[in-house]
């Protein structure tokens, strides 16, 4: 497999990690307007366009935050890529029949089709998480929470005002439970497979 060179448009992506304003102003300046007539001439309205745009910057957001997210095409292509596929798939979703994802293979970008089924991969594998870390208890949420942000577990212990001991039982115990549901999840084998 061929290693891809980093595009330059990578900086919309780091901004985006660091909520850089200028950078995120230029994408809704520059990228925002396509999606929208796209999602208007497409049985949408302004309304329905922003909440795919929100989403898909959200996406965004959370794959630049995890490191996981090199470009590899122009940005436009990959924005544009997913909000459109995003876009599609809610028509699914709300309409009786199916809705046929048409791409017009000649005028896009390989790289951008790669790097979307990636960010499709990471969201649906965020959401899981996301759904099963909610049905965890409050303690574990907090403790989970808590260890994500620091590192030592001896300041968790003290900012939770109980001992070293406790703590490094209750987030093993709390990790085995959310693995346990996640692993037990429907979708975890085909996500796991990607």
């Amino acid at each position: 497999m061929k290693k891809s060179k980093i595009h330059p448009d990578q900086k919309y992506i780091e901004g985006i990690a660091a909520n850089d304003s200028v950078i995120i102003r230029a994408i809704y300046k520059n990228f925002v307007p396509k999606v929208v007539f796209y999602v208007m001439n497409n049985s949408g309205d302004k309304d329905q366009a922003e909440d795919v745009v929100q989403e898909i910057m959200i996406l965004l957001f959370n794959q630049a935050k995890a490191n996981a997210l090199q470009l590899t095409c122009p940005f436009d292509a990959y924005f544009f890529l997913l909000c459109k596929r995003k876009w599609l798939n809610e028509l699914k979703k709300t309409s009786n029949k199916g809705v046929t994802i048409n791409e017009d293979f000649a005028s896009i970008n390989e790289s951008a089709l790669d790097l979307v089924e990636q960010a499709e991969q990471f969201d649906e594998k965020q959401q899981l998480f996301d759904m099963m870390f909610q049905k965890l208890g409050d303690k574990c949420q907090e403790l989970l929470k808590l260890s994500f942000e620091i590192k030592s577990m001896e300041e968790v212990a003290e900012k939770l005002n109980v001992t070293y001991g406790y703590v490094r039982k209750k987030k093993s115990l709390c990790v085995g439970q959310l693995t346990q549901w996640i692993q037990e999840a429907k979708n975890f084998k085909s996500l796991k497979n990607n």
